[in-house]
């Protein structure tokens, strides 16, 4: 069984006394390296868990700062008064591991050099060797671990040749910011709100209706949106 996410981080904050930049790193730890051990006990029954992964956003208030670690394309965003005005601003705090960012395919250009493609463009949209648009993620052990790139894996996942380096990483991206009396709330989100919803409007929503249910009502004006696009009703 993986450990939660809470029970690493507060057993490392206890060790150090304190959180950090290295205790949030080493929290993240246990629950990667569970993932591949998971994956070889289920191998000859359920092969496809190994292309099985996740984002993971983390946020801790500890003496007047949030330290935020991200892995993956959720995002957190902060909803920030405005002295003198009504008006409350959002303000991202997280970075995206996200193939269609050129910063993050430079990255992973400047990492793995010598593969001309470790990302493609695929229906225009860029891919993590054609496969997987994050370039971090916690699990997805079929492109972290060579052994799982062969059958019974669907031909789907597998790539035409083996490689000695992960294609992903599971490091967390971590940020540090100071909490101000003007700071009103947070939203932690996947990218199936924000590729519908700006920060702005999402926080727009949190600002004018009542905060009970009002991540019900996020998701809500998210799938409207999608609807909306495709010319579907919800």
């Amino acid at each position: 069984m993986c450990v939660s996410k809470s029970e690493p981080i507060n057993g490392y904050a206890s060790e150090h006394q304190g959180i950090s930049e290295n205790v949030i790193e080493k929290a993240f730890l246990p629950t990667e390296e569970c993932f591949p051990s998971l994956v070889n006990k289920q191998w000859l029954s359920k092969p496809q868990i190994a292309s099985a992964g996740s984002c993971c956003l983390v946020g801790i208030i500890c003496n007047g700062l949030l330290q935020i670690a991200s892995v993956g394309d959720s995002q957190v965003v902060f909803g920030r008064a405005e002295r003198g005005t009504r008006e409350v601003t959002a303000i991202q705090l997280s970075t995206e591991h996200n193939a269609n960012m050129e910063s993050v395919r430079a990255e992973l250009q400047s990492l793995h050099h010598h593969d001309s493609q470790i990302v493609v463009l695929k229906h225009k949209i860029w891919r993590v060797k054609g496969l997987i648009q994050v370039s971090r993620s916690i699990g997805d052990a079929y492109l972290k671990k060579a052994e799982f790139n062969r059958e019974p894996l669907l031909p789907r996942f597998r790539l035409p040749k083996s490689f000695l380096k992960l294609v992903l990483s599971s490091e967390p991206l971590i940020s540090v910011h100071k909490l101000h009396p003007e700071d009103q709330f947070l939203i932690f989100a996947s990218d199936g709100l924000w590729e519908h919803l700006s920060n702005q409007e999402a926080v727009n929503i949190v600002v004018n209706y009542p905060r009970y249910g009002i991540a019900r009502r996020l998701v809500k004006a998210a799938l409207q949106e999608a609807a909306k696009k495709r010319e579907m009703r919800v």
